[in-house]
Parts: C-alpha cells; structure tokens; sequence
C-alpha cells in the first residue's frame, strides 16, 4: 500500500497546498454533473488529487463514439452507465475516494439534494437547460460551480456563485432562447474537452484548498487552433 505521505508528496510540497490543504482536500465533497468529454478530464484529476468524496451524475451509457474524447472509459465498458464504468476506474485511482453514483444524472427532482450534500459543483455537461437548473440550485442553497464548456477547437472556464456573486443568468441572460435550440451533435478533438476539463479541475482544487485566484466573474476562453487565450471580466 502506498503511504499518504509519498502519494502526495508532489503536491503537499507546494506551499500553496502543504499539508493543511491535503487534508482540506481528504475532507471536501464535489459533485460532476457529466461524465462525458470533461468529466473524464475532471474526475481523474480530483480523485488524483485526493478529493475524500465524489459524486457521479450523469443518465447516458458508454458508447463506441464517445471513447477518443472521453478517456475514462474503454472499449470494454460499451453499454454500461457511465457512473458505474467511471467508479470502476476511479476507484482504482483512489482507493481512499468515496464514489456516490447518480445514473439519473442532475434533475429537478433531485437536484437540491444532490448539490447541498457537496462543496462545490464541477459543471461537465453539454446542455444548457442542465446549467441553469444548477445556477437557480446552487443560489438557492449557497453552494459554487465551475463551469465549463467546450465546442470543436475552442472552450470556456469560470466559477459561479462565488464571494462575487456572479451568476451563470449574469453571462447568458437568454435562458428561453438557449433552451429552445434543438440538441446538435456537433464535432470536436479530444484534447479540447482535455484541457478545459484539466483547467476546471485545477479552479476546483483552488477553491477547496483556499490558494489563487479563483475565475470568480471572469471567463476564461481558449482557442486551440491558434492557442490565443483571453479573461473576460463580467
């Protein structure tokens, strides 16, 4: 069995984590709403860094197209529910992480429950009608969000509901019509939702630690054709 203290060495060395915030992080609780593109980039990170608890929200099943993007999962795990197939990986990741499994994924049913029983929400969904249930929930029982969002070459990064106030209706005021488009697969490379997953979980290790700057009313974008990145303060 390896040692606490040589699992995290890498991290506890850094002043800004040492050993107080390894055990910040033993005892705080995220939940990932989606296991898709960034989900698979957020959930290895946390569970990596030593997060004590996850939850895994997300009602779809591991398909043969989802697999160059979304690297949790193998071929081997075609068909199963994808709270389960990624607790299998995760779990041999971080044996000292609790999984709690949510295949119904984020619903208005359940969505109170599940985000007042977490610290921190990580955003890794694809829809627009799931971030606004999770910006009306975590205002209403004090909780933030990381979102992220990702398309083809490009993606955005922010933090929601935090000291600022800042809300995700504040950034995309248009809920009726962003909810009305119809669902379009559109294409993207698997390093985008990569990087952006990557980038949602170092804001998310932020916040649970207590270090930086968190992107507290600012987006952050990114372009992976041209590599040019850009805050936007809002």
């Amino acid at each position: 069995m390896v040692s606490r203290n040589e699992r995290y060495a890498r991290q506890t060395m850094l002043p800004e984590i040492g050993e107080e915030g390894q055990r910040r992080l033993a005892a705080s609780s995220v939940l990932i709403v989606g296991l898709g593109g960034l989900g698979s980039a957020v959930a290895p990170c946390l569970a990596g860094a030593g997060v004590g608890r996850l939850g895994l929200a997300d009602p779809d099943r591991v398909s043969a197209s989802n697999l160059p993007r979304q690297t949790l999962y193998t071929e081997s795990q075609l068909g199963r529910p994808k709270p389960e197939a990624a607790r299998e990986r995760l779990a041999a990741l971080s044996s000292s992480t609790r999984f709690d499994l949510y295949p119904e994924g984020l619903t208005a049913a359940n969505a109170r429950e599940l985000v007042a029983a977490c610290d921190l929400v990580v955003d890794c969904c694809d829809n627009f009608a799931t971030r606004y249930l999770l910006d009306e929930t975590c205002a209403a029982v004090g909780r933030p969000w990381v979102y992220g969002s990702i398309g083809a070459f490009h993606g955005q990064v922010s933090l929601f509901n935090g000291p600022g106030g800042r809300r995700y209706t504040d950034l995309y005021p248009d809920r009726e019509a962003l909810c009305a488009l119809p669902p379009a697969a559109s294409g993207v490379i698997g390093p985008t939702p990569g990087v952006i997953g990557a980038l949602e979980a170092a804001e998310a290790i932020k916040w649970l630690v207590g270090f930086g700057e968190p992107l507290d009313g600012r987006l952050l974008t990114l372009d992976l054709k041209t590599m040019q990145t850009e805050t936007i303060e809002f």
